[in-house]
This record gives structure tokens, sequence and C-alpha cells, in this order.
């Protein structure tokens, strides 16, 4: 009886090509191959074994969907399957994450909340939100948006740049920026 068959000694390039076209003694090479790189990278994103388990799993079959696309030019099996991994992991962490809040949800929760309080907080809290909403009103249009979609509603940079339709850079560029003329005009307030 032979302990590895002859697929296990075969070398990536081949390997791959019989896991593209479903040849059961090269896919389980494969897997055994590479399962433990591909977990290890899952686990290292995702900090928890039974999710990475599942991303393992995920992976292999995104990459026997993409086999026959594979390129050894671009890139090594190794790699390109990790490339695989790590998306698929940042895909399972984003769709655990909370989803962000969305501005008018937030201000009905404000609302409730502060509803209970004495009269004079009340008006103490509406005149400081008014001055936020002034301070993020004063803002080139661009950037209020991106500081409200990052600050109220809880969105990431990439999130904010797929809302609004630009670069991850212009993004998080009009983030700062605008968080810095916020920071800016609070310190003019308070010495003014």
């Amino acid at each position: 009886m032979e302990l590895f068959s002859r697929a296990d000694r075969t070398d990536d390039a081949s390997l791959i090509a019989g896991f593209a076209i479903g040849d059961e003694a090269a896919s389980t090479a494969f897997v055994r191959r590479f399962q433990d790189a591909v977990y290890g990278l899952a686990l290292s994103v995702t900090r928890e074994p039974g999710l990475a388990e599942d991303v393992s799993q995920e992976v292999f079959v995104r990459a026997w969907r993409a086999a026959g696309t594979y390129d050894p030019r671009r890139a090594s099996v190794l790699t390109w399957l990790l490339t695989i991994t790590r998306n698929a992991a940042i895909d399972a962490v984003r769709a655990r994450r909370p989803t962000p809040v969305l501005a008018g949800t937030l201000e009905r929760l404000i609302g409730a909340t502060l509803q209970s309080e004495e009269p004079e907080r009340l008006a103490l809290v509406a005149l400081e939100s008014r001055r936020a909403v002034e301070r993020l009103r004063a803002l080139p249009l661009e950037q209020a948006r991106a500081v409200a979609l990052a600050v109220l509603g809880g969105c990431t940079a990439a999130e904010v740049g797929q809302h609004e339709h630009i670069p991850l850079g212009t993004a998080k560029t009009r983030i700062r920026t605008g968080l810095r003329r916020l920071r800016n005009a609070l310190k003019e307030e308070s010495h003014g």
C-alpha cells in the first residue's frame, strides 16, 4: 500500500492544474500541501480558531473555482492562495463587525437618551450640538461628509471611500483634514 500518492510529490503548478479539473488525488494533495499555511494566515487575521477554519474551507472553494485562471507568471501558487486567504479572512471579519450607525439613527438615540435630563442640561447639550453642527457646516462639503460618515456613522476610511466613490487615500485625507480643522476651530473658540 502506498502511503502518499504521486500527486503528493507533484510540483505546485501541476498540482493546481489537477485541482482545477477536479482530479481527486490532486485536490487532496493540494489541500494537504497548503492547509497549514492557509489556516495560519486565516487565524492571524481573524484571531478566532473557528472562524479561521470556516475561512480556510471557503478559501479552498474559491481556489477551486479560480484554479483555471491561475497564472504562474504572476505569482507562485502559495502567494496566489495566500492572497485569496487574506481577502476571505478580511471579508469574514468585516461581516462580523457591527454595521455603522446611520446619522439619523444616532440623532434619535441621542434625543431619546437626553429626554430624561433636566431642562438646563438639555439646553446646554442643544447649544453644544448646534455649535458642533455649525463647525461641521463650516468645513468644505466633501470634508464635512467624510467626517460625518467617519465620526457619526462609524465608517472606516475604506467605507467612506466606497460611500463617496473616492479612492481610499482621498477619503483618509478628507477625514484627517476635516478633523484637524474642527480641532483648530475648537481651540480658537476656547482661546477667543
